[in-house]
């Protein structure tokens, strides 16, 4: 039979549309992916090599628009922070910085998160994914919570898993209003934290010193101070609140 001859050591890769080959093959050299493949007439054919993976690109369908790119893969790894820093190592060393705005870029990775992102030049996405990730999440905020602590979770989903900062932004702003003042210090601490973070991320950062103040005037607890910090990928952006 078919099935007795089936050896189950399958490789899949995935083949990515590419609407600008140099600047494809510019973005992952930088990140340190070694290219296999480079053609680009009679038609692209590009592919990439890093680590225990692959992914190869051909040419996207004409007219298609990178930011309403679809396309992508999943990255199932043993622990995602390592892959995060490597990656955001090397963007620092050739651009400068992390690119976490536009085309390309990374998303944010907040210690304990089981997930992250990174968007190439054609709007691709790769979502490196712990392997262990529970599968009982909650999309859209746990049932089980109320207030602004029902807030804070559906904000983390919209953040790590959704990449949506501007969502989050308005979902943290509206719950803040509507629930804070009846909700602990330490769930309003965390709220002003990430509104802190994602007004940076968002490049709009006129309420920036209001919600600071607001954070600093919180008595917090020792582990509630630790709790907000891990609430944020960079915890430099409360240090003048939070020292």
């Amino acid at each position: 039979m078919t099935e007795e001859r089936v050896q189950a050591n399958e490789t899949t890769v995935p083949l990515l549309p590419c609407t600008s080959a140099d600047e494809t093959l510019a973005f992952w050299r930088a990140l340190g992916f070694t290219v296999t493949w480079e053609q680009t007439k009679p038609y692209v054919y590009l592919a990439f090599r890093w680590s225990g993976f692959e992914l190869h690109y051909g040419g996207a369908p004409e007219g298609m628009e990178p930011a309403a790119n679809t396309g992508g893969c999943l990255v199932m790894v043993d622990a995602v922070a390592p892959y995060h820093e490597a990656f955001t190592d090397a963007m620092r060393q050739a651009y400068g910085k992390v690119l976490a705005r536009g085309l390309p870029r990374i998303t944010r990775y907040r210690p304990g998160a089981s997930r992250f992102s990174i968007v190439d030049p054609s709007g691709n996405t790769l979502i490196f994914i712990r392997r262990d990730e529970p599968a009982e999440l909650e999309y859209g905020g746990a049932k089980s919570l109320s207030g602004l602590a029902r807030v804070l979770d559906n904000a983390r989903i919209l953040r790590e898993f959704k990449s949506d900062d501007r969502a989050a932004f308005r979902a943290l702003n509206s719950g803040l209003r509507r629930h804070g003042d009846a909700a602990p210090a330490v769930d309003q601490a965390v709220a002003l934290a990430g509104l802190i973070e994602l007004s940076v991320a968002l490049d709009d950062q006129e309420r920036v010193p209001e919600w600071g103040a607001r954070l600093q005037a919180l008595r917090l607890t020792a582990p509630e101070r630790e709790r907000v910090v891990a609430a944020v990928a960079d915890p430099a952006l409360l240090r003048p609140w939070l020292p």
